[in-house]
């Protein structure tokens, strides 16, 4: 959705949806401030711990790829 690739903070999705993407950013952008607090909110909102792992794994992931390709000078866009 390209709507959320601008600003998903303005996309039409849910809350939890958005708070799920709250976290993804903050992981990638300040990945040493997350807190429990983080955690329990999204516990809150209905994701498992086995969800917010999964969330994690992917974010995680795609930052450590995005690194090596940065790292390397890799264009990984098709664009």
């Amino acid at each position: 959705m390209k709507e959320i690739a601008e600003d998903f903070t303005k996309a039409n999705i849910t809350n939890e949806e958005k708070l799920m993407l709250y976290y993804a950013e903050k992981l990638t952008k300040e990945s040493y401030k997350v807190t429990e607090r983080d955690i329990d909110g999204l516990r809150k909102v209905g994701f498992s711990d086995r969800d917010i792992f999964d969330v994690n794994q992917v974010v995680a992931y795609f930052n450590y790829v995005n690194r090596i390709a940065d790292g390397l000078g890799v264009n990984l866009e098709n664009n």
